[in-house]
């Protein structure tokens, strides 16, 4: 199924096989998005969320100075944009990082399906709360940490939700990120992401190279970027290698 992993290992064993089957339905056949492009910009309309197969997307907004900002990273599992069926517009951009697979849910049939199964509608209400805890993580991570503290979050923030949805292998994972990207995700310069990411592999803790990312000392990182997984909600509580 396109939705094996929309919420593994987070609240998913609630989904009845009947929803789990309704949720297929409303999908279109999946596309595939070249990297680096936008797929819904501030102020569209929008009339589908957008469902993540495989790939890793993100929500920026853009400063006046043409600085941009990631908000969001988006990963396998994830509705990337379910937030906008009750907003009917979003209030930032939505773009690949890497090449996706993706698959639509237009708006209409997800009402349909809402109205005749409560518990389903539930269900999403929670996929986009996930979100909102996110975000505030964030917002946490940018306004407490330091640069160290802001990149090792970060990566054990990944590294636990790609674990859930099966994508870690080793201590490794894929990590199309450039240190660019990291560095809009974290509020900080490309040149302060290379020395930042230095620090952490001199201190054995992570390496990561050639679009891998592997935990040396995942107990070390998270101590370092005060990372508790709490606010992700995973069944068992805890993503750790």
């Amino acid at each position: 199924m396109l939705t094996d992993n929309f919420l593994r290992g987070r609240r998913r064993r609630e989904l009845s096989d009947e929803e789990k089957e309704a949720i297929e339905s409303v999908l279109t056949a999946p596309v595939t998005l070249p990297r680096r492009k936008v797929v819904t910009s501030r102020g569209d309309v929008v009339t589908r969320s957008t469902f993540l197969i495989s790939g890793f997307m993100c929500r920026y907004m853009d400063g006046a100075d043409g600085h941009r900002q990631l908000v969001s990273i988006q990963t396998p599992g994830d509705f990337v944009d379910l937030h906008g069926y009750p907003l009917q517009r979003l209030d930032h951009d939505i773009a690949t990082l890497s090449e996706c697979t993706v698959a639509y849910a237009p708006h209409d049939k997800l009402t349909q399906i809402i109205e005749r199964l409560p518990h389903l509608g539930r269900v999403l209400w929670f996929s986009t709360l996930l979100d909102a805890a996110m975000h505030r993580e964030w917002i946490f991570r940018l306004g407490r940490l330091d640069a160290v503290g802001r990149v090792a979050h970060m990566l054990c923030e990944t590294y636990s939700r790609l674990d859930a949805v099966g994508l870690v292998e080793d201590n490794s994972f894929a990590w199309p990120l450039t240190q660019q990207d990291l560095g809009e995700a974290c509020g900080l310069t490309s040149v302060h992401v290379n020395r930042t990411l230095r620090v952490l592999r001199e201190a054995g803790m992570v390496e990561v190279s050639d679009r891998i990312v592997t935990m040396m000392d995942f107990d070390r990182l998270a101590s370092t970027g005060e990372f508790q997984p709490d606010y992700l909600y995973f069944d068992n509580h805890t993503r750790t290698p």
